[in-house]
């Protein structure tokens, strides 16, 4: 999934306000492509193998003070094959004051030239964590997000099954809408799905009978979230008496999305359940399984010791 998503480079210059020292001429049109940012010491030294453009090039201290140890010609020889073999983005950490070098070579090759007083190490961390979600592999799905006691839960089921007036009761009782109606999931990890809404309809949701209302504008900003961690996936379905329900809990079940096994239950839906008292529960009980603990489990293992010691017949 390579490259299947861009993210512009003046969308990450606001996220991190970050100061232009030098803007190309396509600065608001300039992508980044890939999650993966460079450091680019070896460069500067005159490796080349293996070096990949397109990746942001970040300066820190270590390359200042390495580019500080020539002259004036040598530096923009360093940078003059830097830039013109392809990187189109530099950032300058620690509010360092770019060489003068490097200001010429951007300017000559048309590179976009940044700067932040944030320390390196730091910057690329929270850099990278923004553009692997930027950049993510993704999918839509219709149903309702929601975080409940931490745990991010996602409402599915056939339309009218009353996801959106779940979701509704969940957020008088205190907690957060993520997305109503579609749901974009982003693969951000190996064990890791995040998911959030378009842009266009964040924090709105259409309640049957009532239209379309702006939870943040009704409940305040506390009642929404813009993304979130999918830790289960709540399936509602109507009653039906031929189903075999899951009564105890013993076995986990599973739904997998992107590759990744997400905890998945079916709450069936009859008239006088309180769906959304049934979801609290079910968030922290996810919770209590991934901590380690299964009531079911102890349940069971009470009652074969009881047997074993002959407290049951």
């Amino acid at each position: 999934m390579k490259d299947k998503y861009t993210v512009k480079l003046s969308r990450i210059a606001e996220e991190f306000s970050l100061s232009v020292i030098h803007a190309s001429t396509s600065f608001d049109e300039d992508v980044i492509k890939t999650p993966a940012v460079n450091r680019p010491g070896l460069q500067l030294a005159g490796f080349y193998d293996s070096f990949d453009p397109e990746r942001v090039q970040v300066f820190g201290k270590v390359e200042t003070a390495y580019l500080n140890k020539f002259s004036s010609e040598e530096r923009l020889g360093m940078l003059d094959k830097l830039m013109g073999g392809g990187a189109r983005t530099i950032i300058i950490c620690r509010a360092l004051e770019p060489v003068p070098e490097c200001v010429k070579a951007a300017e000559d090759h048309d590179v976009n030239l940044l700067g932040t007083d944030d320390d390196t190490s730091r910057f690329i961390a929270g850099l990278i964590a923004s553009l692997t979600i930027h950049l993510a592999e993704r999918i839509t799905m219709h149903g309702v997000l929601v975080e409940v006691h931490g745990e991010g839960i996602l409402i599915t089921g056939d339309s009218g099954i009353g996801k959106s007036e779940t979701a509704l009761e969940l957020i008088k009782r205190g907690h957060r809408l993520i997305a109503d109606d579609a749901v974009e999931i982003k693969h951000v990890s190996r064990v890791t799905l995040v998911g959030s809404a378009p842009e266009i309809i964040r924090y709105y949701m259409e309640v049957r009978g009532i239209g379309i209302i702006d939870i943040r504008n009704i409940f305040g900003v506390g009642s929404v979230k813009p993304i979130t961690k999918i830790d289960m996936i709540a399936d509602l379905k109507e009653w039906n008496g031929n189903f075999e329900y899951d009564r105890l809990g013993l076995e986990p079940k599973y739904l997998n999305v992107m590759g990744i096994d997400v905890p998945y239950t079916v709450i069936p839906v009859l008239p006088g359940r309180n769906l959304a008292i049934l979801l609290e529960v079910a968030a922290i009980n996810n919770r209590q399984k991934r901590m380690g603990y299964n009531a079911a489990k102890v349940l069971t293992e009470n009652h074969d010791d009881s047997i074993s010691k002959g407290w049951i017949v």
